[in-house]
């Protein structure tokens, strides 16, 4: 499931010339950890994602581009069979209001693509 963005963390270690025990150092866990994140056994915490971001100098979109790109596929899936809610007039107002932001910003993402 995770497979493209661990093999993405693969190459930016690797092209860092750090080792996963360096990795694990820095990240304060076990070697082991870095392995099954880079095997793409289990997803990195919210907290590895911001050190590996700082690690490597390079953003979480451009890390875990595959895993942001496969969020926002489903996002609009969902967001196209939202049911319809049947509260007040203001409440529907604010409501249609956040889904209209929300396409907005699934259209401004379209870069994944390919």
């Amino acid at each position: 499931m995770y497979s493209s963005f661990a093999l993405d963390l693969k190459a930016a270690r690797r092209k860092s010339g750090l080792s996963q025990l360096d990795c694990g150092h820095l990240l304060g866990v076990d070697q082991r950890r870095i392995s099954v994140l880079e095997t793409g056994k289990s997803p990195p915490t919210i907290l590895e994602i911001c050190s590996l971001s700082l690690i490597y100098g390079r953003t979480f979109e451009s890390l875990f581009g595959s895993v942001f790109c496969g969020s926002r596929k489903k996002l609009e899936t969902r967001l196209a069979s939202l049911p319809n809610n049947g509260k007040s007039w203001l409440r529907n107002f604010n409501r249609q209001h956040a889904i209209n932001r929300i396409a907005k910003r699934l259209d401004d993402n379209r870069r994944c693509d390919g």
